[in-house]
């Protein structure tokens, strides 16, 4: 087993935070949900977009959040799928001001790109 660190820590709460919003979360409602949405589905239509992004963005989160879990033993994986999370991440932000949300809304997704932005520093170093 890889010795336990900050890393490893990060890397399970962001890969745990996607996989259980996109997975276990994704049809309920939260008081994190963009505009008035009451499932994920509905959220990505609130900020305008168009259906594909919905599968493309679970696509890319639910595939980051297993390169993450797997970085545990091949920290191959850990740069790439952190920085696709930090970038989803920007753009989650954008989209819960695009919609006029109230700051506190965009908050898990602001924490979650602090620590893939802390993740991919570590990577880099």
């Amino acid at each position: 087993m890889p010795a336990f660190s900050i890393s490893t820590v990060l890397q399970l709460a962001v890969a745990l935070g996607l996989l259980n919003v996109w997975l276990v979360r994704a049809g309920s409602t939260t008081s994190y949900r963009g505009g008035s949405a009451r499932s994920l589905k509905e959220e990505f239509a609130a900020y305008g977009l168009p259906d594909f992004f919905f599968y493309l963005v679970g696509a890319l989160k639910i595939g980051s959040a297993i390169a993450l879990i797997a970085g545990i033993w091949n920290e191959s994986f850990v740069l790439p799928a952190a920085a696709v999370v930090a970038l989803l991440m920007v753009g989650a932000l954008v989209m819960h001001a695009k919609v006029k949300d109230p700051p506190m809304k965009s908050l898990p997704a602001f924490l979650m790109l602090i620590m893939s932005a802390s993740l991919c520093a570590l990577a880099l170093t």
